[in-house]
């Protein structure tokens, strides 16, 4: 069972906290309005950690999906708007996302058909003697499952059933990969298969200071990686003077060894 701060875990004290407020079917309640009642009776849950379980509690939001321990158990919400949330009515609310589904909009970002400025339609499809990977997730699960090749000791972000894989980072936005480091400071992964652009500085920076603000402790250290095929001049300029900001390179190798064919009987 993951580690809990409380006698609950989250998903639990998020229950008591709907029951507290006594909300009425259609009663809407806000983000602002859940964190201030963690304040008051759990004041050691971080905001971002209760974002995260409002994300999974959601029936309607896909981003639930990237937590694999969701179930019938946290289908809860259902989200009305931005940071909106109303109680999920059996019934009368469509059923909840617990899969992805033909046409899903989630399933178009796991087989990578989104538009992303820094990569090319070319770069969609493995080429033959390709060295980077064919779509984003594919790095992103390979480094999530492997951060040790990152650095000695990088483990991820584990906030009880929720992972730092694709973690909700507010605005609908996800983080890459969320990781820990062996001093027990917060790494934010930031990865493009292909080409690293300057611009992507400006996204990992935001990443960096929402966990400083959102879940972080004071003085824990947050930093951040760009991992990429390659590197742009333009982004290692920009990257030149900024602290807790590193550059990676990734690169792929295969090899093949041939196999003897089975003797077959004369």
């Amino acid at each position: 069972m993951a580690r809990t701060i409380y006698d609950k875990p989250t998903r639990a004290l998020l229950k008591d906290m709907l029951s507290d407020l006594g909300l009425k079917p259609g009663q809407v309640f806000t983000t602002a309005r859940a964190i201030q009642w963690f304040q008051e009776h759990y004041p050691k849950l971080k905001p971002g950690s209760i974002r995260a379980h409002l994300v999974q509690a959601s029936t309607n939001d896909r981003s639930r999906l990237h937590h694999p321990a969701t179930n019938e158990t946290d289908d809860l919400l259902f989200k009305v708007g931005s940071g909106q949330f109303r109680l999920y009515e059996p019934g009368k609310d469509p059923a909840p996302i617990h899969e992805l589904v033909d046409g899903d909009v989630a399933r178009q970002e796991q087989l990578g058909e989104e538009d992303d400025d820094d990569v090319s339609p070319v770069a969609r499809e493995a080429q033959p003697g390709s060295t980077q990977f064919a779509l984003e997730q594919d790095l992103q699960r390979y480094l999530a499952d492997n951060l040790h090749i990152i650095e000695p000791g990088l483990t991820l972000f584990e906030d009880e059933d929720i992972k730092g894989f694709e973690y909700p980072a507010g605005g609908g936005r996800r983080i890459d990969i969320l990781a820990v480091d062996k001093a027990g400071g917060f790494v934010v992964l930031e990865l493009k298969v292909e080409k690293g652009y300057d611009r992507v500085v400006g996204q990992l920076l935001r990443y960096v200071n929402w966990v400083r603000k959102e879940l972080a402790e004071p003085g824990q250290r947050v930093r951040g990686i760009i991992v990429c095929r390659t590197m742009s001049e333009d982004l290692r300029l920009a990257c030149a003077s900024i602290p807790d900001i590193e550059l990676l390179e990734y690169q792929l190798s295969v090899t093949v060894s041939r196999v003897p064919v089975l003797e077959l009987p004369k």
